[in-house]
C-alpha cells in the first residue's frame, strides 16, 4: 500500500492509523496525527455536542507502539439541577500500549495469549483508536453535570427555576405530620 493509499484509507476511517511503516522504524520514532472534526458513536444515552479535536502521538517501542492522546470534545447533556440543555466540555488524555497481532517481518500471527487484554493492532498493522476514545469519553462523562456551579435548581413545590426573583410558597403540611409540628414547638419552648 502506497503512502497515498494509506492516507486515503485513514481519511475514510476516523481514528484508524496505518502503522506498518512505523513498525519498521527504530524504537523512539514518533508520528503525530492531528484529529479534527471527528464524530463517533459514543454509546447509548450519550451524544457528542462538538466534534473530537486534538492530537494523537504514536511512538515506536521495542514491543509495539505507545499511544498518547490529547483530545477535546463536548457532550450534549442536561443540568442535573435545573434540567436545562447544556454542553459539557471534555478534555481527554490517554496513554495506551498497542502491540502487533501479526509479526511485521514474517506475516505470522503473534501469540496474544500471554497478554490477552492489551490493545492490539489489526491484521493490516493499523491502530484502531475508536474504542479507546469512546471508553475515554464514557469515563469522563460527569455524574451530575451543572449549567453553572451555583445553579440553585428547581423548586420542589412548583417546579419553577429558583433563579432571579424571590420564590416562596405557603407551607402545606401533610395532616399526618401535624403532630410533629407540635413536637417541634414544645422542644423550642423547653430550650429557653
Amino acid at each position: 500500500m502506497t503512502p497515498a493509499q494509506a492516507a486515503q484509507r485513514h481519511l475514510g476511517e476516523p481514528l484508524t492509523y496505518p502503522l506498518a511503516g512505523l513498525l519498521r522504524e527504530p524504537s523512539g520514532t514518533v508520528r503525530l496525527y492531528p484529529v479534527a472534526g471527528v464524530t463517533i458513536d459514543v454509546g447509548p444515552d450519550l451524544l457528542l455536542a462538538d466534534p473530537i479535536e486534538g492530537t494523537v502521538r504514536i511512538t515506536r517501542t521495542n514491543r509495539g507502539v505507545l499511544v498518547h492522546g490529547h483530545l477535546d470534545t463536548a457532550l450534549a447533556s442536561q443540568c442535573s439541577r435545573c434540567l436545562k440543555d447544556i454542553e459539557v466540555p471534555l478534555e481527554l488524555e490517554f496513554d495506551e500500549e498497542a502491540l502487533p497481532s501479526i509479526d511485521i517481518e514474517t506475516g505470522q500471527p503473534v501469540n496474544a495469549s500471554a497478554e490477552p487484554d492489551v490493545l492490539r493492532l489489526n491484521g493490516h498493522h493499523e491502530l484502531e483508536l475508536e474504542p479507546v476514545v469512546r471508553e475515554s469519553i464514557q469515563l469522563a462523562e460527569p455524574i451530575a453535570p451543572l449549567c453553572r456551579e451555583d445553579c440553585p435548581g428547581l423548586c420542589a413545590v412548583c417546579g419553577e427555576e429558583l433563579t432571579g426573583a424571590p420564590h416562596e410558597h405557603e407551607e402545606d403540611l401533610d395532616p399526618r405530620l401535624e403532630a410533629l409540628r407540635a413536637f417541634m414547638v414544645d422542644s423550642e419552648a423547653g430550650s429557653h
